[in-house]
C-alpha cells in the first residue's frame, strides 16, 4: 500500500518526486505530499485527493524549490483521507519529516507516552506518531554530530553503526527499536541538506543508484523515466539506509552487517507508460499473448517432453519425494492457486491444498515432513503471502515461489522459485500477472508430472497447446468490439452470477472478481452444481449469469445446470468453443473461444472475462485503473 519516493543530489526536487508519484499512484491514492529541504528550512506541501487534482495545482500556487525530498501517495490505513492526515508528517519541532508505509501496532503506547512529555499531535496517524518519537530521539542525539562513515563509496559497502554515525540515523534507529509493526521509511531533517534516511521492516523500499544523485522509493517503477537510473537495492527487513548525493551507507538493526547487493531493473520506461490505450488494464490485458510467450521462453523442453525451471533448486530426486504441496496466495493469485491444484493433482498425482495466505500463519495446520509450500505473488511483497513462506521455512519446510518481481523479498527469501516474467502491471485489478501464473503453473505440473507417471505423449500434447496460446488469445482479443457491445447491454445489471465446473470453476471466481473490483457491481462466482443449494433464489430476470461452458468432460452437467438458471428467466452470456451449436438455443448472448484442452481452457476464458469486466467498468464511468478503496500491493496485513 502507498508509494514513496525520495530523491537527493542537484535537480530540483519537486518535477522528480511529482513524477514519481504519479507512476506509483497505483499504491494508493486518497491524499499526496511532499516535504522539501531548502536552505535550512522544511517546506510542506500535502493535499487530500488524487495527485493532479490536488498536490500538483497545490505545488504550482506554492512551490517547494530545493534539491533534496520525499513524497507520499497514500492509501489511508491510520484515520480518514484529508488534507491533515496526508503524508509527509512532522515531528514536534516541525524540522523532520517522515513518510511511511506499514502500520505502527503500539503506536496507542508511544502516543501516550509522547503526550505525557508535552507533545501536540494534528492527525489520527500512526506515522505522525513515529516522527515525534524520531524527532525526540534526535534532540538527543544531536550534540554528537558527526560525519558518517564510509569504507568505501566506490563498493557501496554497509557499515555497522557507531557513536560517531549521523545523528538523524542513529535517532531513527533509536526509535525503530521501540516500534513493533511494519514500515517503510523515508525521513528528512531541515538541519541535513543532503541526507535521506530510509528504513524498511515488511513494507518494500528500494534504493535507486544515480550519478550525483540518489533515489529512495517503495516500487521500482518510481524510477523507471523520473529516476534515469536501472542499478537500485532492495532493502532487507531491519535495514536503515543512510543516502546523500555521492552514495549510500546500510546498517542492519539485528545484525553486524548489512547485506548489499546492486541488482539492474528490468524493464524500460516504455513497459511503464501507458502508450496508446486509454487505460493500463487494457494495455495489459491486450499483453497477454506475450505476456505467456514470455512465460513459456526457455522453459519447454521437447525433446525430453517436460518443462525446465532454472531457479526451482530440486533435483528430480528431491521432486520425487514431495508428498504434498500447500499453495498459499491471496486475492487473484488464490484463484490461480485453485486452477494449479487442478493442473498439479491430475497431472502430477500429488495431493495439493490451496490456503488463503494471511489464514496459514494463524491456524496450526499440520504439514507432513514431504511438504512443499508454494507461494504466489505477483508483487514478491504481499505481507501475508510472505508471512505464509516465513513460517513454513520456520517450520522447516522447503518453500518455493512464483512472483512476477526480480529481487522482491519473497523472491530473495524463498527457496527456489519461478519468475512470471510479465513486465510491470501497473493496473490495480491483476489481467497478465494471473494469465502468466496460469501459464506457469501448466508448466510446473507437467515438470512435476514427468518425474512420475505422466507420459511423454501427455506431456506434448499439453506442451504444444499451450505454444498455440498466444496464437488463440490474439484472436480473442479481435473481437474486442463485441465485448464493449456486450458490456453496454448489461452495464446497469447490479448483480451478476459467475459459473463454471472443473477447471473453468476458479476462473469464474476470477470473472466475479475482476467485475466487483473495477465496475462496483456485486457479482458472485459459484461452481454450476452448487447453484441448485441455495444460491438459484436470486435468480430473476434482472440477474444475468455468466457460463462458462467448454466442451470438456463436463458438458452435460454444465448444460444441466445451465438450463435450471434458463428456466428461472435469468439471462445466460455463455463462453463456449467454437462449433458448439447447442448452446446458441439456450443462452441469450454467446462468446466462442478457440478449441482448447480442458487444462488449458482456463487461460483462454479469462481474458473475455477481464474485457467483459474492463467495458462495463467504462461504460458505468468507473476510475479502471484506480478503483476505490484498493491498491495495488497489499503490504499490511
Amino acid at each position: 500500500m502507498c508509494g514513496i519516493i525520495g530523491y537527493v543530489g542537484r535537480k530540483a526536487v519537486s518535477p522528480i518526486l511529482l513524477e514519481g508519484l504519479r507512476r506509483l499512484e497505483y499504491r494508493g491514492y486518497d491524499s499526496a505530499g511532499v516535504a522539501v529541504v531548502a536552505d535550512g528550512d522544511l517546506l510542506l506541501r500535502k493535499k487530500k485527493g488524487r495527485i493532479d487534482e490536488g498536490l500538483a495545482r497545490l505545488l504550482k500556487s506554492e512551490p517547494a524549490a530545493g534539491t533534496l525530498g520525499i513524497a507520499h501517495t497514500r492509501w489511508a490505513t491510520h484515520g480518514p483521507p484529508s488534507d491533515g492526515n496526508s503524508h509527509p508528517h512532522l515531528d514536534q519541532s516541525g524540522k523532520i519529516a517522515i513518510v511511511h508505509n506499514g502500520v505502527i501496532e503500539n503506536y496507542d503506547a508511544l502516543r501516550e507516552k509522547l503526550l505525557k512529555a508535552g507533545h501536540k499531535f494534528r492527525s489520527a496517524t500512526d506515522t505522525e506518531v513515529l516522527a515525534h518519537l524520531i524527532g525526540d530521539y534526535y534532540e538527543k542525539r544531536k550534540p554528537e554530530v558527526g560525519s558518517l562513515r564510509r569504507d568505501d563509496r566506490t563498493a557501496q559497502r554497509a557499515v555497522p553503526t557507531q557513536n560517531g554515525s549521523n545523528p538523524l540515523t542513529l535517532a531513527v534507529c533509536d526509535a525503530l527499536r521501540e516500534v513493533i509493526g511494519t514500515y517503510g521509511l523515508a525521513v528528512v531533517s531541515a538541519d541535513q541538506p543532503d541526507t535521506i534516511i530510509g528504513a524498511r521492516r515488511g513494507s518494500p523500499l528500494i534504493i535507486g543508484i544515480g550519478k550525483g544523485e540518489n533515489f529512495l522509493a517503495s516500487d521500482a517503477n518510481a524510477f523507471v523515466g523520473a529516476a534515469h537510473t536501472k542499478k537500485v537495492v532492495y532493502l532487507n527487513d531491519y535495514d536503515v539506509a543512510t543516502i546523500t548525493p555521492e552514495g549510500f551507507d546500510v546498517l542492519n538493526l539485528g545484525a553486524d552487517t548489512a547485506n548489499v547487493q546492486i541488482s539492474n531493473l528490468e524493464f524500460s520506461q516504455e513497459d511503464a507508460a501507458r502508450g496508446k490505450y486509454e487505460h493500463f488494464m487494457l494495455k495489459e490485458i491486450f499483453e497477454q499473448p506475450r505476456t505467456v510467450e514470455n512465460a513459456l521462453r526457455g522453459r519447454v523442453d521437447k525433446e525430453g517432453a517436460t518443462a525446465k525451471f532454472g531457479g526451482l533448486n530440486l533435483t528430480a530426486a528431491q521432486l520425487r519425494s514431495v508428498e504434498r504441496i500447500v499453495i498459499a496466495a491471496s486475492g487473484t493469485s488464490w484463484h490461480a492457486a485453485l486452477v494449479g491444484e487442478y493442473l498439479i493433482e491430475e497431472l502430477a498425482q500429488i495431493p495439493v491444498e490451496v490456503e488463503f495466505a494471511h489464514e496459514f500463519c494463524y491456524r496450526n495446520a499440520p504439514l507432513e515432513r514431504d511438504t512443499v509450500l508454494l507461494v504466489i505473488s505477483q508483487s514478491g511483497e504481499t505481507a501475508d503471502t510472505l508471512a505464509a513462506l516465513r513460517e513454513a521455512k520456520r517450520r522447516g519446510h522447503r518453500a518455493l515461489a512464483i512472483v512476477n518481481v526480480v529481487g522482491s523479498t519473497i523472491a530473495r527469501e524463498s527457496d527456489g522459485g519461478i519468475y512470471m516474467h510479465a513486465g510491470p502491471e501497473i493496473g490495480v485489478a491483476s489481467t497478465k500477472a494471473f494469465v502468466s501464473t496460469l501459464t506457469i503453473l501448466s508448466l510446473l505440473a507437467v515438470h512435476l508430472g514427468r518425474t512420475r507417471l505422466l507420459s511423454a505423449h501427455r506431456a506434448r500434447e499439453i506442451l504444444h497447446a499451450l505454444e498455440a496460446v498466444p496464437q488463440q488469445l490474439e484472436a480473442i482479443l479481435a473481437q474486442n468490439a463485441v465485448f464493449k457491445k456486450l458490456a453496454k447491454k448489461y452495464a446497469r445489471a447490479e448483480d451478476f452470477f459467475f459459473l463454471g465446473r472443473g477447471y473453468t470453476f476458479p476462473i469464474a471466481l476470477e470473472g466475479a472478481l475482476k467485475l466487483k473490483e473495477i465496475s462496483y457491481i456485486h457479482a458472485e462466482g459459484y461452481s454450476a452444481a452448487e447453484m441448485k443449494h441455495g444460491p438459484i433464489a436470486l435468480i430473476d430476470p434482472k440477474t444475468p449469469t455468466v457460463f462458462l461452458v467448454p466442451q470438456d468432460s463436463m458438458y452435460d452437467k454444465t448444460m444441466a445446470n445451465l438450463a435450471m438458471i434458463r428456466a428461472r428467466k435469468g439471462p445466460i452470456i455463455a463462453l463456449a468453443t467454437e462449433g458448439d451449436k447447442q448452446i446458441k438455443k439456450v443462452a441469450n448472448d454467446v462468446i466462442y473461444l478457440p478449441k482448447a484442452l480442458e487444462p488449458i481452457y482456463p487461460i483462454l476464458a479469462a481474458v473475455p472475462l477481464q474485457l467483459f469486466a474492463y467495458h462495463i467498468a467504462v461504460a458505468r464511468g468507473c476510475d479502471v485503473d484506480k478503483p476505490r478503496n484498493l491498491a495495488k500491493s497489499v503490504t499490511v496485513e
